[in-house]
């Protein structure tokens, strides 16, 4: 379990500025942070720092062969992060984001990160949560996975992902309970037609109402 000193309070926009700011410090300097999203609570590295999204995936448990998402706090930064983005791609991201979609993108090739074994993709979301919103705008770019250990339930509020990832997180930023609860829906954009890899908060007759979008395969969860 980790000290209680650690656990902040994110839930009033009125207030949050204290833990904010320790959620961007704590990210500067290469630790993990916990905090909400619109779906399950998640755990953040700096998607360009190696060593935090190495220490990411061992605090879940998590080879390389399967990298985090990143999450961004702005529409726009998706062509900065991906490249060759299809038009019903680009459809969706603009019909469900921010929101409990993610989508996997071909990356930039020039872009200086290690998320693990991607094979030159990346999975992109933004999310629907104010807190996580705030923290994302101060610090780019996150690589965030569910805040639990591989193969346990992901986290819905703070006190389960503290139970679960102890101290090998600097800062849980708690955001209450996550409103969501289900873990974001994956489309694979990277094909030649798009293809849901993961059911979840988004369901296939919704986004077949914007694009074109072949049935889901299971997949491990993620926030």
């Amino acid at each position: 379990m980790t000290d209680p000193a650690t656990v902040l309070d994110a839930t009033d926009p009125q207030t949050w500025g204290p833990a904010i700011d320790e959620g961007v410090n704590a990210i500067s300097r290469g630790g993990l942070v916990v905090l909400p999203t619109d779906t399950v609570y998640g755990i953040a590295a700096d998607a360009f720092d190696k060593d935090a999204v190495a220490a990411l995936l061992a605090a879940k448990g998590r080879r390389r062969q399967m990298p985090p998402p990143v999450l961004i706090g702005d529409v726009f930064t998706l062509d900065g992060l991906a490249t060759q983005v299809p038009d019903d791609a680009r459809a969706l991201a603009d019909a469900f984001w921010p929101g409990g979609l993610t989508i996997i993108l071909r990356a930039q090739p020039s872009l200086q990160w290690d998320l693990g074994e991607t094979q030159g993709t990346v999975a992109l979301r933004m999310p629907d949560h104010p807190a996580a919103l705030q923290l994302l705008r101060r610090t780019g770019p996150l690589a965030v996975s569910s805040a639990n250990r591989t193969s346990r339930p992901a986290a819905t509020d703070v006190a389960a992902a503290a139970e679960q990832l102890g101290d090998s997180v600097a800062v849980y930023l708690d955001g209450g309970t996550a409103p969501g609860g289900t873990a974001s829906t994956i489309v694979d954009a990277t094909g030649d037609q798009l293809r849901v890899v993961r059911s979840g908060a988004i369901g296939l007759e919704a986004l077949r109402e914007v694009a074109p979008v072949q049935g889901p395969e299971d997949a491990e969860d993620d926030a």
